[in-house]
């Protein structure tokens, strides 16, 4: 027999009020169910307000819309940082969500039917709990032997910050995938002393536009496409766009999107960092080995004294530690879960926004956001214990498109 509701029980408590929290919660509220949104941060769009202001979407504005809020149709084709935070507080807003700022949730524990979120706030009882904090939620940087003891600057490029500070500096680069071509992208255009790009297994690099048409269009047909064939199609996109980039010390990579669909790590976005390459500008070098103290020590012995040190090397979920011990994590911390965003044997439990695609995360929040909320109202109302608040109704109806 099932227990009778706790107090203060809600139907759906989702953590995190990024884009794919946001458009969870709308779509819940088509269905008649209010979601309570828990957000450590005290505003919308705070990652986003941290990232280096020239930081662009690297999908195109006709594919990052979220639901019932149009991105406006004028502007550059690849939104800016601050659009996107405008957009982001525009959409919170005019969503009427329930956002409770400045709660960080600490562990998830089952509590009978329900679920029990521990917050520096108290505890929080719900249903359905929801982790929308993203799959880059926390930088990652290599434990490096010797790391500690070397006396230059070492950053992640999530911390880059305006590029102008990097003018006549000798700058190391490590990492040349999806973050890593945005920073160097970005510091094509900065008179840096010396730019060096460590790499160690290499990236298949697309360009953002090919013959004047933007190739990010292109990636919802990739999504449609099987893994192989869309394989196929980057790795001749590159050969097509740039040559052969060997030539010029980039590793050959194949596999561009099964590496998506197995790492998470997307193609890289060639936006002038291999014109800068084949200029000679920049220089590719092998991986780094170690740290001394006063030189970064590289896999072929040479050794490097960089001014300062960009981390390219990724995020982590940061899920170990809330969710170790319900075993619905990997060895690497994605969850793992039902192509509708349901943990695999802990019901109750979703997950929203963590599975990649080519197309990238808004549009993967816009098709998936329904579907989840579409599961979870038939999960709450097969429950003999479930009354739905009384929200059922039209759905609000937020601006148009500009």
């Amino acid at each position: 027999m099932n227990t009778p509701p706790t107090i203060g029980t809600h139907d759906a408590v989702i953590v995190g009020a990024g884009l794919s929290g946001l458009s969870l919660a709308w779509e819940l509220k088509r269905k008649g169910i209010r979601a309570v949104i828990l957000e450590k941060e005290t505003e919308i769009a705070a990652p986003w307000q941290r990232r280096h202001p020239q930081l662009r979407l690297n999908t195109h504005r006709r594919l990052s819309s979220l639901p019932g809020y149009a991105l406006p149709r004028h502007g550059p084709a690849f939104p800016s940082r601050d659009e996107i935070i405008a957009y982001l507080e525009r959409y919170a807003a005019q969503t009427d969500a329930d956002i409770r700022f400045g709660t960080a949730v600490k562990r998830l524990d089952r509590c009978g039917d329900d679920w029990e979120l521990t917050t520096d706030a108290g505890p929080v009882r719900a249903r359905n709990v929801i982790f929308a904090t993203g799959k880059e939620n926390t930088p990652r940087i290599p434990d490096w032997p010797g790391r500690a003891r070397w006396r230059g600057e070492l950053i992640h490029s999530a911390a880059l910050g305006d590029v102008s500070r990097y003018a006549g500096l000798d700058v190391l680069v490590v990492g040349a995938g999806n973050s890593g071509s945005d920073v160097l992208n970005h510091l094509a255009g900065v008179d840096t002393r010396s730019l060096s790009v460590a790499v160690r297994q290499g990236s298949v690099v697309v360009p953002s536009r090919l013959l004047g048409f933007p190739m990010q269009l292109a990636a919802p047909i990739m999504d449609a496409l099987p893994n192989w064939l869309v394989d196929r199609l980057l790795f001749d996109t590159e050969r097509l766009a740039f040559g052969r980039l060997e030539r010029f010390g980039f590793p050959v990579r194949k596999g561009g999107a099964s590496r998506l669909l197995a790492e998470g790590v997307s193609p890289a976005i060639d936006n002038g960092f291999i014109a800068s390459l084949k200029a000679g500008k920049a220089s590719i070098v092998p991986a780094i080995d170690r740290f001394e103290e006063d030189a970064v020590i590289l896999s072929d012995g040479r050794r490097l004294k960089p001014d300062i040190l960009i981390a390219a090397t990724g995020y982590r979920t940061g899920l170990h530690g809330l969710l170790d011990h319900l075993g619905v994590l990997s060895d690497h911390g994605y969850p793992q879960a039902g192509t509708d965003g349901a943990a695999i044997g802990q019901p109750g439990l979703w997950f929203a926004g963590m599975a990649p695609r080519m197309s990238g995360y808004f549009r993967a929040a816009s098709k998936n956001s329904p579907v989840m909320a579409e599961a979870i109202s038939q999960c709450l109302a097969a429950s003999p214990r479930h009354e739905l608040l009384n929200l059922r109704g039209p759905a609000p109806v937020l601006n148009p498109a500009e």
